[in-house]
């Protein structure tokens, strides 16, 4: 539950807290607050200045990046390469000041964050001037970065990876972290063809990599949220799991046990989700049963009058599983508090005990 200042002061008008007791707590209240790292501070409430922060550096990011155009290529990777240099310090400098001058941590950190999105334009741009793109050459404009899979792109996707690490080293805001999370999801599809060696890899390896360089991105989401006890995890926690759960998902044929153990893994997920205290591992989870029972329901009801109904009760069952653990989520996460050893409770994030 979540109180605020004007919930406690109406217990205490309400006569369920006297007013020392009230200035008491208030003054313990403020004095945690401020003690507690920024990583797991209360965050800003989403109003409308917060929207149009938002909305101003995605703007951006996007007008540098996405919609690139032809012409904008065009200019040469000297030119490219100063822009970008160019806007990574503009913004840079004033996310700093107002980080630290200001105290407007959210617009701040939106604008260290354009200034790392910068990073891999300016790396292209470099790559372009002195023609560095390696055995698979130039991947054409730096629109297709966002478009293409190719191996020419390893080097932006480091560079973004790279900034994205040393600007929350000194501007600890979660969004920047978005940055990071899609360059290692763009990096586990493009890292295909440098282990296959050719420029366009087969959908086989480009699974397997996906596979592995998902799992490892989850074990890094789980030891910034363990080491950090912040939400600096959720993005890596959430492109970990496209690449790991797509790429097993995706999986061709498959005999009956190998289905049932993809459900198994599912249900894995949904207890991972309880334990770590992330709900995205629950939401690929309960897809991934979804998808192994309706694949049941279709070789059992196949040309059946049932088949629609036997999906029916499954969407329904589904549901009422989430009501289920709506309704118990607290016995369930106490149950866990009390019985997990000791070493388990000390790998569970902060924010999951």
């Amino acid at each position: 539950m979540t109180f605020t200042e004007t919930d406690l002061r109406a217990a205490a008008a309400a006569g369920a807290l006297d007013s020392a007791q009230l200035a008491g707590l208030l003054a313990f209240l403020e004095q945690r607050s401020a003690s507690l790292p920024v990583a797991i501070q209360a965050p800003p409430q989403l109003d409308v200045a917060h929207l149009l922060w938002y909305a101003g550096a995605l703007i951006v990011m996007t007008a540098m990046g996405l919609f690139s155009t032809l012409a904008f290529s065009q200019m040469g990777g000297e030119a490219l390469a100063v822009t970008a240099l160019v806007y990574a310090a503009g913004f840079a400098a004033a996310g700093h000041y107002l980080w630290h001058a200001k105290g407007l941590r959210t617009p701040g950190g939106l604008l260290i964050a354009i200034a790392v999105s910068m990073a891999p334009l300016a790396v292209y741009g470099v790559q372009d001037a002195l023609d560095l793109w390696g055995q698979f050459g130039k991947p054409g404009t730096v629109q297709g970065f966002y478009v293409w899979i190719k191996g020419s792109w390893i080097l932006m996707e480091v560079a973004a990876i790279l900034a994205a690490v040393i600007a929350l080293r000194f501007y600890p805001f979660p969004f920047i972290v978005v940055i990071a999370g899609v360059a290692l999801w763009f990096m586990s599809m493009d890292l295909a063809p440098w282990i296959a060696g050719t420029d366009h890899a087969d959908w086989e390896t480009r699974r397997r990599v996906s596979l592995w360089f998902g799992l490892g991105t989850l074990v890094i989401a789980w030891a910034v949220d363990w080491l950090r006890r912040g939400d600096f995890a959720f993005w890596l926690h959430l492109f970990g799991m496209l690449a790991f759960w797509g790429a097993v998902t995706s999986t061709s044929g498959g005999t009956m046990v190998d289905k049932a153990l993809y459900c198994a893994m599912n249900v894995v997920l949904l207890f991972l989700s309880v334990f770590l205290g992330r709900k995205v591992y629950a939401v690929f989870g309960v897809i991934g049963i979804a998808l192994y029972l309706g694949d049941l329901a279709n070789k059992v009801f196949r040309d059946s009058l049932l088949f629609p109904f036997a999906l029916s009760v499954i969407g329904v069952a589904v549901i009422a599983a989430g009501l289920l653990y709506y309704r118990h989520q607290a016995a369930i996460t106490a149950w866990l508090d009390t019985n997990l050893p000791d070493a388990l409770k000390r790998l569970r994030p902060a924010h999951a005990g």
